[in-house]
């Protein structure tokens, strides 16, 4: 039975596009905007591949956070879903590519009368970061097909795509010609989730506090905002430690002095000790 037209039941009842996906987000690794700046994302190079009657669009993207590429499946009636890979996970996700390959080819022919029950052959399982991937390679009434689907552990909508059984060895080779390229290091990206934003408010003034992350490492930016006027400073990570020494020598410094002040004028004058 050829895999033509194959895929999963879940897909072929929603719709993916980059409103309805991972990465509209402003605090996703792959989030293309950078908050109060006018980051841009770049496209480092792009693969086309057509399987059966679908296309496949790998393509290697960088912002601020680093690397990583989008995959995106396009149906033949022209529905799309996509997903995104660290590069660091694209290269695990090409291994498994490699051993679903030989676990496929040492299958015989499909048999439609003696199908599992979950329509599942072989699963396995990735997780970067907060998201999770799950690889499924099952086989229903149109064939045998690789199911990948991307979650969020902290909510969101799952997105995924389904590969043609056929085409897995090929789309391994696309993915292995990219990696090759462009290394499987996500960039130098800060593995864990960034802290949230702050603000505190002085008098008339406002000061905001923001973590973010660039080709260069994270940082902190500390805006001062008065009258629509804002004044920031940039402060790398790798510092941040001496610059709180410093501050906080600083309010050591002033606590003392204050103290004294105060205690001088706590002193007892000349005639009351003399009593």
């Amino acid at each position: 039975m050829s895999d033509l037209g194959s895929g999963d039941e879940g897909i072929s009842g929603s719709k993916y596009n980059v409103a309805n996906i991972e990465g509209s987000s402003s605090r996703n690794d792959f989030d293309s905007s950078v908050k109060g700046g006018s980051g841009v994302e770049q496209e480092l190079a792009t693969k086309m591949l057509q399987i059966q009657s679908k296309r496949f669009y790998l393509d290697v993207k960088q912002n601020r956070r680093g690397r990583f590429i989008k995959v995106a499946e396009i149906g033949a009636d022209g529905r799309r879903s996509q997903i995104y890979l660290a590069l660091s996970t694209a290269a695990e996700f090409r291994d498994h590519l490699s051993s679903f390959s030989d676990y496929y080819a040492s299958l015989g022919p499909p048999n439609t009368d003696n199908l599992p029950e979950d329509g599942k052959l072989k699963s396995e399982m990735m997780i970067k970061d907060y998201r999770r991937y799950y690889l499924d390679l099952k086989e229903n009434a149109r064939g045998r097909f690789l199911r990948v689907s991307q979650t969020i552990t902290r909510g969101g909508p799952r997105s995924q795509i389904a590969l043609p059984a056929q085409g897995m060895i090929e789309f391994r080779d696309a993915l292995t010609d990219l990696l090759e390229e462009f290394g499987a290091n996500d960039g130098g990206r800060f593995k864990g989730e960034l802290p949230e934003e702050r603000h505190m408010k002085v008098d008339n003034k406002n000061f905001y506090f923001d973590i973010g992350q660039n080709n260069r490492g994270v940082y902190m930016r500390i805006s001062e905002v008065k009258n629509n006027f804002r004044t920031s400073i940039t402060i790398p990570e790798k510092c941040w430690i001496r610059f709180r020494d410093i501050f906080n020598d600083y309010c050591e410094k002033m606590k003392k002095s204050s103290d004294s002040i105060t205690a001088e004028i706590n002193l007892p004058t000349s005639s009351n000790s003399l009593k």
